[in-house]
């Protein structure tokens, strides 16, 4: 009898073990499959090497839909992370839509100027003293020209219908805006111009400017929620 269970038991343990192995590798080749894909830039099946592909064949294009995605769901994130919501308890509000917009026919066209003329101007200089002279050409000409687009866009979409409202917002978030800029700015384009590529640099500064820009809309949406709980129950905003 003793025998005989033995055998029972080694023939039962068996198949799940064989079973639980073969869902472990079904599992690890999927999660390789997954990393391989993401990760392998130069293969020609990677999602890196595709994405660099499209930027360097069809560059403005793949800008607009980098550009307009990430500002839409920048929106997003920032309403969930300073629990704004709309009217029927929602994070996708109206602005969603609008920031998609902005993202995708004015950040992406503006900086694929300004950035086309600031690599076109330092191409092939890499002394010392040229990439000194492109960091201040970016902070004290190109960064200017975009936070001033910036803000006048946000002005608009936040409801400002004349060109005063407009002028008011950007003379009151230039110099804020501005100081977060050259903070942030030399230390990226001194990182990219060390270690990155320069078919890089599109795909580097949007993660960048996508963290920078959902920081700074949540802390405005914060803002905003407690001067409005302050203005509706008085005192320091808490019911």
């Amino acid at each position: 009898m003793s025998v005989k269970f033995e055998k029972e038991t080694i023939r039962s343990n068996v198949p799940v073990s064989a079973s639980g192995a073969a869902r472990g590798g079904e599992k690890g080749d999927l999660v390789h499959e997954v990393g391989a894909a993401l990760t392998k830039a130069g293969g020609p099946k990677g999602y890196l090497a595709a994405y660099l592909q499209q930027l360097g064949s069809h560059p403005l294009r793949t800008k607009m839909l980098t550009s307009g995605t990430l500002s839409s769901l920048q929106e997003i994130l920032a309403s969930w992370i300073a629990h704004d919501k709309n009217k029927n308890g929602h994070y996708f509000t109206s602005r969603v839509p609008k920031m998609g917009i902005y993202g995708a026919f004015v950040a992406a066209p503006t900086g694929h100027v300004l950035f086309w003329l600031l690599q076109k101007i330092f191409a092939g200089r890499t002394s010392v003293k040229a990439k000194v002279l492109q960091i201040l050409v970016s902070n004290l000409i190109v960064s200017p020209i975009q936070n001033t687009v910036y803000l006048a866009s946000m002005a608009i979409i936040a409801g400002a219908q004349t060109f005063h409202q407009v002028r008011a917002t950007v003379r009151a978030g230039f110099m804020p805006v501005m100081k977060v800029s050259w903070i942030t700015s030399p230390i990226c384009l001194a990182f990219a111009q060390q270690f990155l590529p320069e078919q890089t640099w599109v795909i580097f500064f949007n993660l960048v400017g996508f963290v920078i820009g959902t920081y700074v809309n949540a802390h405005t949406k914060k803002k905003r929620l407690a001067a409005l709980r302050k203005k509706h129950y008085g005192g320091d905003g808490r019911s």
